[in-house]
């Protein structure tokens, strides 16, 4: 089959995208209004895309009436959030912060999570999330009803357990995050498994021919 995307209506296009790239890594984002108050929301169009400058790209939608969610509009008047990373353990209450909720609940406390203060930016921490990252907006892109935010990491927070000894390598066994496929539909990961590109090409030619083992 084949789409013309400069044909197809809006929902399909979406529909196609987020079926078929995926699994997508879930950004739980924190941000605080102008009162204080806290929100949080959940975005899987969202990946990090450079480590020098250290950068994390968020793609999010205006309400269906036009009006920016609180997330955007957040950012752009404070001009930083915090990326929280999900696994199982606070999946249930991530989908929680999802609803669209009134612009003064606060939904980290609605959704039983508990926040703390960051290091460097306003926006509060998700205490119970295994790795979070503060961040300042660097620009801020609008494409019609997309906005795009890219984010600078200036503070990032992991979980002891979540990371050997020397704070270099992520223990696979302790951290599984979650990820979105289509629709309602997660995955996690919990059956990781190796896969080393050959070193040299001797090394290249044997595995041709045995074939890449998991």
């Amino acid at each position: 089959m084949k789409f013309d995307f400069e044909e197809l209506p809006e929902q399909d296009r979406y529909r196609l995208l987020s079926n078929f790239v995926g699994p997508r890594p879930i950004a739980l984002v924190t941000t605080v209004d102008e009162h204080g108050c806290n929100n949080a929301a959940p975005m899987s169009f969202f990946n990090v895309f450079s480590h020098d400058p250290p950068l994390l790209i968020l793609g999010m939608q205006s309400r269906p009436d036009g009006t920016p969610k609180d997330t955007v509009a957040n950012i752009r008047r404070a001009g930083e959030f915090v990326v929280h990373m999900v696994d199982m353990a606070i999946a249930k209450q991530m989908i929680i912060t999802g609803i669209n909720f009134p612009s003064d609940v606060d939904e980290i406390a609605f959704a039983g999570l508990t926040s703390i203060p960051s290091t460097k930016v306003g926006a509060s921490l998700i205490k119970e999330s295994p790795c979070a990252m503060e961040c300042r907006a660097s620009q801020i892109l609008d494409y019609g009803r997309r906005v795009i935010v890219i984010g600078e990491v200036v503070q990032m927070h992991v979980h002891d357990d979540c990371i050997d000894e020397n704070g270099r390598y992520v223990r696979p066994e302790v951290y599984q995050p979650i990820a979105r496929l289509h629709a309602d539909n997660y995955i996690v990961a919990d059956n990781q498994f190796e896969l080393k590109k050959p070193s040299d090409l001797l090394q290249l030619e044997a595995w041709a021919v045995s074939g890449p083992n998991r």
